[in-house]
């Protein structure tokens, strides 16, 4: 098996964004609202379950290559915990204008009402705001919320009063961000990310006026707004806590391989990231890459792959231990959780 280098997939969206998608990767953006590329994705969107799926060279949908060969694509520890799921989504994500207030289920309330192994934790690497001097993205409740005002406040569509409620976060390039399943959150317009993420499309709409015209239906995964926000995180996140959770680019560590650790390590049970460059190597193992930077080559067991900055890469588990060599190379390594660090 080999790595395999994969075009833009970004399907229709209720926002708008996609023109620094579209610089990234050196092409046209087709319109104004394709603001996520979904990169090696397995999964597909809530309401269209083909959008968003990866379609490989050869014309099959990613899920069944994974069903064919799930060894050869994801490993033999990994199909023994999470079978033929890749455990993992990637997006690139572009917010042409600031994102509605939101959260994501967590894995035990999935199972409870989604009948789904995965929530949906998610993390960000930053790679560009449209001001140089940073964006801001906003996370948690800076005090706890009784269930009674959170109910108001979505059922009036306070989106001052939501948004006043939570910690802004300023941000620059090369910071990453990890964002809790339950933790309300938003993305304020100019922020282009890298999205690591569990692979569902579950979001529980606390803001929909504006984006979405049904998000009264839609927004609560059709379980209703009564169960919905039970999976609503309302308690306080102190500026602390909220610190805990991103990484600035100078913080991160080096790994014993060379690599340099993205996320916090809250983030292992879901997944996990590194930055890597020349002469770096990768043990056997499925993989999204994402090219930051420069230009070189993906080496593999059967030959090498040319790769450019704004490319995106798809690596199998059989194309064994592959390595990075070339100039400049910034290439983001995402993967999915270590089998047996997966927890709830």
């Amino acid at each position: 098996m080999r790595p395999l280098t994969l075009p833009a997939n970004q399907p229709r969206h209720f926002y708008r964004g996609g023109a620094a998608i579209a610089r990234f990767r050196g092409v046209r953006p087709p319109d104004d609202h394709r603001p996520e590329d979904w990169v090696g994705s397995a999964t597909g969107r809530i309401d269209d379950a083909s959008a968003g799926v990866t379609v490989l060279p050869d014309g099959r949908p990613l899920p069944a290559a994974l069903a064919a060969d799930p060894v050869g694509w994801l490993g033999p520890e990994h199909v023994r915990r999470w079978g033929e799921s890749s455990a993992l989504l990637v997006k690139l994500l572009d917010a042409g204008q600031r994102l509605p207030v939101h959260c994501h289920p967590s894995r035990d309330f999935a199972r409870a009402h989604l009948g789904s192994a995965f929530g949906k934790t998610e993390a960000w690497l930053v790679l560009e705001t449209a001001d140089p001097d940073g964006g801001t993205v906003r996370i948690g409740f800076r005090d706890e919320v009784p269930e009674e005002r959170l109910r108001a406040w979505s059922a009036e569509q306070d989106a001052a009063a939501m948004l006043d409620a939570t910690n802004p976060v300023r941000v620059r390039a090369g910071d990453a961000v990890l964002i809790p399943a339950g933790i309300p959150h938003s993305i304020d317009a100019g922020v282009f990310v890298v999205e690591l993420q569990e692979p569902t499309d579950f979001s529980v709409m606390l803001e929909w006026k504006g984006f979405a015209p049904d998000g009264d239906e839609s927004g609560h995964l059709r379980l209703g707004w009564d169960v919905a926000l039970e999976c609503v995180d309302r308690t306080a996140w102190s500026p602390d806590d909220v610190a805990a959770l991103v990484r600035r680019r100078g913080e991160m560590p080096v790994t014993d391989g060379g690599a340099r650790r993205v996320l916090p390590e809250a983030a292992d049970p879901f997944f996990r990231a590194e930055l890597a460059g020349d002469g770096t190597g990768f043990p056997p193992g499925f993989a999204v890459l994402v090219v930051l930077r420069g230009e070189g080559e993906l080496r593999y067991e059967g030959g090498d792959l040319p790769v450019r900055g704004g490319q995106t890469v798809l690596v199998p588990y059989g194309a064994g231990p592959t390595g990075l060599r070339g100039r400049d190379l910034d290439v983001l390594r995402c993967l999915p959780p270590v089998p047996e660090e997966a927890g709830k």
